[in-house]
């Protein structure tokens, strides 16, 4: 990664044993590297004989599933999940009041230059309230638990989470300090994925933050959109290919949902004349919930945090676990 020297300094000052270097991936020498930190590891691992560990620069795996040292190698990967976590749900939270409140309604009135009679203003403008309303996360990990903790203490809202184990409710990887809820003590129920329809008929917004793995494509399809209730709203911040976008743009359009806000896309960028473009309640972003300013500088943290641990032979935050597929 292109880090500054100051930012290397802070991973070298982790001990004094370190030797520390930054590389071009295409020139690099990886002949004498244990720990690697990368956003484009080496495909061919031979060039790379002595690694240990590799810390990528991605919150996600499912970019390497071809890769081989994700496919054919057994070297631990940690990923930079939780870096973006707050980021991610503040972005959540601001399309959700937006929807809520119809500013893509007002910025359409103010693009037209005009003012609706008063007898319009109320039908056009009034809003739907977020206090006190159910909001269901399919993913519960930092992302899904940032949110948690902002919706409950910020808008009195009743969480429900779904989550792959949820006999499982601490979360082992990585926060920053404050943010999250570490021990799962928000939500007021838990559902595995199997009970995601159950979850879905019961939460007025539905923010889907799991990752992309085989067993989370296609996941929310036609019959899982016709089991929200009617009315409710949609936030996809995990992995486009999750979502069956047609089923998603025909039941917005349909009005069987209020509206949506999808970052992600299954093709990104998406296809010109993509349904979800023509859609009025729809606020469609470039996949940019996670950009951060000071997101190199927070990797830095982790990974340095990281190294303490790989030193000291303790377990590594955010270890990927490859059969899970994060």
């Amino acid at each position: 990664m292109p880090f500054s020297e100051a930012q290397l300094d802070r991973v070298r000052a982790v001990s004094p044993t370190l030797h520390v270097t930054g590389a071009d991936p295409g020139s690099a020498d990886y002949s004498r590297v244990d720990v690697l930190y990368a956003g484009a590891p080496p495909r061919d691992l031979a060039r790379a004989a002595r690694l240990q560990w590799v810390q990528l620069h991605m919150a996600g795996v499912n970019g390497l599933d071809a890769h081989p040292l994700y496919t054919a190698s057994t070297i631990p990967l940690t990923t930079t999940s939780g870096v973006h976590a707050a980021a991610i749900a503040e972005y959540a939270v601001a399309v959700l009041l937006a929807l809520a409140h119809r500013v893509p309604r007002m910025v359409e009135w103010r693009a037209r230059g005009g003012w609706p009679e008063d007898r319009d203003r109320w039908p056009l403008f009034v809003p739907v309230e977020v206090r006190g309303a159910t909001l269901g996360i399919i993913g519960y990990g930092s992302i899904g638990r940032e949110l948690a903790r902002i919706a409950s203490a910020a808008f009195g809202m009743t969480v429900l989470a779904c989550k792959r184990d949820p006999g499982r409710r601490a979360d082992p990887g990585y926060a920053l300090p404050g943010t999250g809820d570490p021990s799962g003590s928000i939500p007021s129920a838990w559902y595995a994925p199997g009970e995601l329809p159950t979850l879905l008929a019961r939460a007025d917004v539905v923010v889907n933050c799991a990752p992309l793995t085989p067993a989370t494509r296609g996941m929310i399809g036609a019959r899982e959109l016709a089991a929200m209730k009617p009315g409710a709203f949609f936030i996809n911040v995990g992995r486009g290919a999750s979502v069956d976008e047609a089923a998603l743009a025909a039941a917005l359009r349909e009005g069987r949902l209020a509206g949506a806000a999808v970052d992600v896309f299954a093709e990104e960028p998406p296809p010109r004349g993509h349904p979800l473009y023509a859609l009025d309640n729809v606020i469609v972003s470039p996949h940019v919930s996670g950009f951060l300013p000071s997101y190199d500088d927070k990797c830095v943290e982790l990974f340095a945090e990281n190294l303490r641990r790989f030193l000291a032979k303790a377990p590594l935050l955010n270890l990927v676990d490859r059969a899970l597929g994060y």
